[in-house]
C-alpha cells in the first residue's frame, strides 16, 4: 500500500514551481540566485476590455476603417491618443476616450484593456532559477530544513524565527505580544483566540507557526495578512517533539512559511523552510512511498493528539482492530515503548 509522506528533513533540496495567476513576464533568468523575498514575475489582475467603435467614430463602414488604424496589438496608449485618421476630403480622426494597451484590432473597431492591479510574484525560497516557464513563473532549487504542516492559510512570508513556547504544548496570548516581535515569524504552540491573530497582525508579525488552533478561528485566520501554518492540525494538539526540537535549534534564522492550502490532487500542501548552506547537495525528498518495517510513522486520530513511533512489523491481509473493524494494519512501537496495531489510512511516513 502506497504511503503519503510528511517531510520533516533537517537537511535536504528543494525543488518548487512558482507560477503567476495569469500570463505575465518572468523578471529571472536561468542560473540566477534569488532571495525567498525578491520579485520574479509579474503580471496585472482583474483587468478590464473596452471596445472601441472607431467606425462610427470615422464615420465610415468597418470594412473601409481598418486601413486607417493606426495603432497595433500591444502598444499602450493614454486617455486622447490617436487611434485612426481618414484622410482625403473630409479628413476624420478618432481619439481613444481611455487610457490602455491594444488587444486587438479588426473590423472597424480597437479592443483595449483596461484597468488592473499589478500582483507580484514573490519566490518564497531562497535558491537558485533552474527553468524558466514563459510568460508564468520559474522552478527554484534550494537546500535547507523542510517541514510540511497539516493547514494553511494559504498566504507566504519570509521573516526570523523566533520561539515563543517553551514546550510543544505553549499557548500563544494576546500578553506575549509586543513590539519587539514586529517583523518576526513566530512559534508557539497553541492559538484558542482571535484577539492574539488580530494582535499579531498590528504589530505586524510576518507569520504564525503554530501546533494547532481552535477549529472556530479558521475564518479569522483565512482573512489574516500574513502566513498562518498549522502543523499538528486544529484542536489542541502540541507540536511533535522531533519537529518542536527542529524548529527551536534553528531560532534566529530566516524562515519562509508557505502556508498554501493542502490538496494532495494539486501537490501542494503548507509547509516551511529555512536555507542552509551546504557542500554537497542533498537528494530530493520523494513525495510517495510503501509501507515497510522500520519507517517513522506519524499516527492519526480525531480524537487524540498525533503520535509518533516506528512500524514493527506490517500484518498480512486484513486485521481485526479493536474497534471491530477489519482493515490493512501494522504494529507500530510508540516513541514511550508502547506496541499498538494502527490501520494503515490512519498513518503517514515521515521522511
Amino acid at each position: 500500500m502506497l504511503a503519503s509522506i510528511t517531510h520533516i528533513l533537517p537537511l535536504t533540496t528543494i525543488v518548487r514551481t512558482r507560477v503567476l495567476p495569469a500570463p505575465g513576464r518572468v523578471l529571472v533568468q536561468v542560473g540566477q540566485k534569488i532571495g525567498a523575498a525578491d520579485v520574479i514575475a509579474e503580471t496585472a489582475i482583474n483587468r478590464r476590455h473596452a471596445i472601441l467603435d472607431v467606425a462610427a467614430m470615422l464615420h465610415l463602414p468597418p470594412e473601409k476603417t481598418d486601413q486607417y488604424i493606426k495603432v497595433r496589438r500591444g502598444q499602450k496608449i493614454a486617455k486622447g491618443d490617436k487611434l485612426a485618421e481618414a484622410s482625403g476630403v473630409l479628413a476624420r480622426e478618432a481619439f481613444s476616450p481611455i487610457a490602455g494597451r491594444v488587444v486587438i484590432t479588426g473590423g472597424g473597431k480597437v479592443v483595449l484593456e483596461t484597468g488592473g492591479q499589478l500582483f507580484e510574484l514573490r519566490s518564497g525560497l531562497a535558491g537558485t532559477v533552474t527553468e524558466i516557464i514563459p510568460e508564468r513563473g520559474a522552478v527554484i532549487r534550494a537546500t535547507g530544513l523542510l517541514i510540511q504542516g497539516m493547514w494553511g492559510n494559504g498566504k507566504t512570508d519570509t521573516g526570523i524565527l523566533f520561539n515563543m513556547a517553551d514546550t510543544g504544548e505553549s499557548e500563544l496570548l494576546v500578553e506575549n505580544l509586543d513590539v519587539s516581535l514586529r517583523g518576526s515569524i513566530l512559534l508557539a504552540g497553541h492559538v484558542r483566540s482571535a484577539a492574539v491573530l488580530k494582535d499579531a497582525a498590528e504589530l505586524p508579525v510576518r507569520g504564525l507557526i503554530l501546533g494547532s488552533m481552535s477549529s472556530t478561528l479558521v475564518g479569522a485566520a483565512s482573512q489574516m495578512p500574513y502566513p498562518i501554518l498549522l502543523l499538528e492540525g486544529f484542536g489542541n494538539r502540541p507540536i511533535s517533539s522531533n519537529i518542536f526540537k527542529l524548529l527551536t535549534t534553528n531560532t534566529k534564522r530566516e524562515v519562509t512559511v508557505m502556508a498554501e492550502v493542502f490538496d494532495r490532487t494539486k501537490g501542494s500542501r503548507p509547509e516551511l523552510v529555512i536555507p542552509l548552506p551546504v557542500s554537497q547537495e542533498p537528494a530530493e525528498p520523494r513525495d510517495l512511498d510503501t509501507f515497510a518495517p522500520g519507517q517513522q510513522v506519524r499516527i492519526h486520530s480525531l480524537t487524540e493528539a498525533a503520535r509518533l513511533g516506528t512500524i514493527e512489523q506490517l500484518r498480512p491481509g486484513l486485521s481485526l482492530l479493536p474497534n471491530g473493524v477489519s482493515a490493512r494494519a501494522a504494529m507500530v512501537r510508540l516513541d514511550s515503548g508502547q506496541q499498538m496495531l494502527v490501520p494503515l489510512s490512519n498513518m503517514e511516513v515521515l521522511g
